[in-house]
């Protein structure tokens, strides 16, 4: 299992390593600004924890209300830290989940 700062250091890659889930792919790619990348991947995994990824990406870009509205999807209510701790508490999440 990788953990968060082996997860870390492979931001140094140019691609996400094929291990990885669609989960920690998209915060790979939200990690290089790539909002849209990140965004497409989220919006196809139709579970709670893609809705997760979704509300955080769209809390990034300032759309509150959708935000919002992807954390109930979600099953969570509105993250209150940095992004920086939720994008962190994500792939600690997924990481753990073996996803």
């Amino acid at each position: 299992m990788t953990s968060l700062s082996e997860f870390e250091k492979s931001l140094n890659d140019e691609q996400p390593r094929k291990e990885y889930s669609d989960l920690l792919r998209a915060l790979w790619w939200d990690a290089h600004d790539n909002w849209k990348k990140a965004h497409d991947i989220a919006q196809d995994i139709p579970n709670e924890d893609g809705s997760w990824i979704h509300a955080y990406l769209h809390r990034k870009e300032g759309d509150q209300f959708n935000a919002d509205y992807w954390y109930r999807r979600a099953g969570r209510n509105r993250f209150e830290g940095s992004l920086e701790d939720e994008w962190r508490d994500m792939v600690s999440c997924f990481l753990a989940q073996g996803s």
